[in-house]
């Protein structure tokens, strides 16, 4: 390890992750990437990270392992909620061994804050316009970080640290050569537009390759049987269900698509999947919702469609975009270096250690 890169000196920090998915996760999994990135960066640099994660999770550093395997391969589809005190009951008990914890619990890490007397970082992966969040953020909690302006703007008063994602994106696959496929990533679930995917692929008379993960809830089983099944059926052979690749096959994915379509209408808090397509040069078609604006360089790195229609329009337009140029902005804004450097002087502020890190970390 080594600490050159490193903006403090090394501390003792707690990365608290909930137990659904292994760090890093073998397939689908956009939080527990980002806190592996982080952790092994953090790592690289000399501190002290024990991660609290699921016991198959593999990080650098040391792992409290809360649970044996991780919920979701498991096939755990119910309540979380119990899984979720136990982490935090384990992270209480060894309070004292660190500088400072830094929670990714979503709403649980609200709880954690005030049952800790260590210093306290919280980041927030998901949607923050729930109905129970403006008596969550009453007081105005110190140490709450948002991956993008959109996402935190639905709690204007609360003094977000904002900070990016970010990833290892170097050794993502780049072909000069792409075949004509239109390529969707992510959930089967109606907020990620998985069915509209198809309806961009027809209308641009293009096929479409689809890798996506069905998850374990009944909502979502529901969904897959009752909506997205028949219109796969009804699609025929144009679109390919690939169903949930591993990292290194869904990145080949990208490199040889023609343009990756993000055609869901929900307020992505950030949209790691963009960042994912445009380091293997691939074009991405989407909704200008959420955080992708803060990503998405409109006619540069992809376009923004406002319907189904709009989206096919814009396919052919794709093929016209400078894909190296696109691999190579994205790996430099949205790298995991630049993430730590701005975590860690969030943690200087915190723990009070630099006068010259008190000015909001943006990423």
């Amino acid at each position: 390890m080594s600490g050159e890169d490193a903006v403090i000196e090394p501390i003792r920090i707690a990365q608290v992750v909930p137990p659904i998915e292994r760090v890093p996760p073998e397939g689908y999994g956009g939080t527990e990437r980002v806190v592996f990135e982080l952790v092994s960066e953090l790592a690289r640099r000399g501190h002290r990270v024990t991660t609290f994660a699921s016991g198959d999770s593999d990080v650098p550093g040391d792992l409290v392992a809360t649970i044996p395997r991780a919920l979701r391969p498991a096939g755990h589809g119910g309540d979380v909620g119990g899984f979720m005190i136990t982490t935090m009951l384990q992270v209480l008990d060894r309070e004292r061994q660190f500088d400072l914890i830094h929670s990714h619990l979503e709403w649980y890490s609200v709880i954690l804050q005030r049952a800790t007397s260590r210093p306290f970082v919280a980041t927030f992966h998901g949607r923050l316009d729930t109905p129970w969040s403006r008596d969550s953020f009453a007081g105005r909690p110190t140490g709450m970080v948002a991956i993008s302006e959109s996402q935190a703007s639905v709690h204007p008063d609360v003094p977000w640290t904002i900070v990016h994602n970010g990833l290892n994106l170097d050794d993502a696959p780049f072909e000069r050569r792409r075949t004509d496929d239109l390529v969707f990533v992510g959930r089967v679930n109606p907020e990620k537009g998985i069915v509209e995917a198809i309806d961009v692929a027809k209308k641009a008379g293009r096929p479409l390759k689809i890798a996506a993960k069905i998850g374990p809830t009944p909502a979502e089983r529901d969904y897959d049987e009752q909506v997205f099944e028949p219109a796969l059926k009804k699609a025929g052979r144009s679109v390919e269900f690939l169903g949930e690749l591993s990292g290194k096959d869904r990145d080949a994915l990208f490199a040889r698509s023609y343009a990756v379509l993000m055609p869901g209408s929900w307020p992505e808090p950030f949209g790691l999947v963009a960042i994912e397509a445009l380091a293997c040069g691939a074009p991405v078609i989407a909704r200008r919702v959420g955080g992708l604006d803060e990503i998405l360089r409109d006619g540069v790195d992809g376009f923004f469609g406002d319907d189904v229609t709009e989206m096919a329009f814009l396919v052919d337009r794709a093929g016209d975009l400078d894909r190296e140029a696109i691999r190579t902005s994205v790996i430099e804004r949205f790298s995991a270096r630049r993430m730590a450097d701005a975590y860690e002087a969030l943690y200087a502020r915190t723990l009070g250690l630099r006068e010259d890190a008190a000015a909001p970390a943006h990423a």
